[in-house]
């Protein structure tokens, strides 16, 4: 599987200000096979350790923080001396290892020859204890699941990837190609972008195999929630996560917390879904009245929509056949809207660190996503087919004269006062936002 993450842990190598790196990311997008592809890319040599389930591993950490002993230690373990610039350490699963996380510190102020990287549940970390995690002392990178570019790369489109990439911001997608792409991005939408289950879908095709693969990964996440959260609030990460398909369903995709369960309350759930949102499970989108800068002081904290961080669990999770998808079944309609918005995201926020938000004025107009590109804030407006009709931008446009604005269909590209990106070339959004 191609990543194109790989091209920043490269950077990270050669960096002369270089940390130890926490490779962040949801569980099963690919972290651990990431890691091990560029230790046996760029280095003589990789030390792998796992923490979970390695009691013994684990006390390496516990008597003290000496960085020479662990790394002698460490040596011992696997039998081979780790070699200063040549090998790379890699601790996976490091939640399970508070001193672990805490020794990255050490690590960084008394041994930085060392390369390490480290890979875990993100839910884990971010629940781990305070004093454990080591501040300012490490490097980050983002892992997502795999966008759409990445999944025409693992079907073997390579030659093709390099021809949209070679085309100007001018020229149309060519016709030829046009319903292919179309055909893979709906495909897309049923496997999502979880590394196991695209490998399922490109080594078989068969979508009983591929669900049995995202029912373990839904199922994983549970197990999850259950291993690092303390137990009286496992119900409610699980209430909360599980009622995201059913909220974006609705004509107003406004997430109500009432309607997780009945009788809580915001107050009762808030630490939950703060919890999954730094965890990456879930992707929190805020209402804004004013497009200004910065947005998040315009935001209205109370009122948000929530998205998943993949499609095709979103998917899964809403019960939604892959047939409904293939076939262009009018009965998938009213839940088309809210997984091409979540398609959207993703693609967007791939390789990318950054908030989004919606703009809402009144009961008269909702333009799906504010983002900012360098210093421009572009409105968005999706739409899952060709009717690219957008009243709601319209009414923005004209309160606002933004310098870009986009609307993202399967109508090809076309570059005028609202910049059109075809939803399959999204993966590409840079070159069609520039001047």
């Amino acid at each position: 599987m191609k990543r194109a993450l790989l091209s920043s842990l490269k950077q990270w190598k050669e960096s002369e200000n270089r940390k130890p790196l926490i490779l962040k990311g949801v569980r099963q997008c690919g972290k651990t096979y990431l890691l091990k592809e560029f230790g046996a890319a760029c280095y003589d040599d990789v030390a792998y350790f796992n923490f979970e389930g390695d009691k013994a591993l684990g006390e390496r950490f516990e008597r003290n923080l000496d960085v020479t002993r662990i790394v002698t230690e460490l040596g011992v373990i696997r039998k081979k001396a780790i070699m200063p610039e040549r090998t790379l350490i890699i601790f996976d699963e490091i939640q399970f290892c508070n001193p672990a996380l805490t020794s990255l510190k050490y690590f960084y102020e008394n041994a930085p020859e060392y390369h390490i990287v480290c890979a875990g549940s993100l839910l884990g970390i971010a629940l781990s204890k305070p004093l454990s995690f080591p501040v300012g002392k490490v490097d980050f990178l983002t892992l997502r699941p795999m966008n759409f570019h990445e999944f025409l790369l693992a079907n073997g489109e390579e030659l093709l990837c390099e021809h949209l990439k070679g085309l100007s911001p001018n020229e149309k997608a060519p016709d030829m190609f046009v319903s292919r792409l179309e055909d893979y991005l709906r495909t897309y939408y049923i496997t999502g972008g979880m590394p196991e289950a695209v490998d399922t879908w490109v080594k078989t095709k068969d979508i009983d195999r591929l669900e049995i693969v995202q029912q373990q990964i839904l199922n994983s996440y549970e197990l999850d929630f259950a291993k690092h959260a303390p137990s009286k609030d496992f119900p409610k990460l699980s209430a909360v996560w599980r009622s995201v398909p059913l909220q974006l369903s609705k004509e107003n995709s406004k997430f109500i917390f009432s309607q997780v369960k009945k009788g809580w309350r915001a107050k009762d759930l808030e630490d939950a879904l703060e919890w999954l949102i730094s965890a990456g499970i879930v992707y929190k989108v805020t209402k804004i009245e004013k497009p200004y800068v910065p947005l998040s002081a315009y935001a209205d904290e109370s009122y948000f929509k929530l998205y998943l961080s993949d499609v095709g669990l979103l998917r899964k999770m809403a019960g939604l056949s892959a047939g409904f998808i293939l076939q262009k079944n009018d009965a998938f309609r009213e839940f088309k809207g809210a997984m091409t918005e979540n398609y959207f995201l993703e693609e967007w926020l791939h390789g990318r660190d950054a908030k989004v938000f919606y703009w809402k004025s009144g009961n008269i107009a909702e333009v799906d996503f504010i983002v900012q590109h360098d210093v421009d804030i572009i409105p968005v407006e999706v739409k899952s087919e060709r009717n690219d009709k957008a009243k709601s931008l319209a009414e923005y446009r004209k309160k606002y004269s933004p310098k870009i604005s986009v609307k993202t269909s399967m109508n090809n590209v076309s570059m005028g006062d609202v910049r059109h990106i075809p939803l399959y070339l999204l993966w590409q959004a840079e070159k069609y936002l520039e001047d």
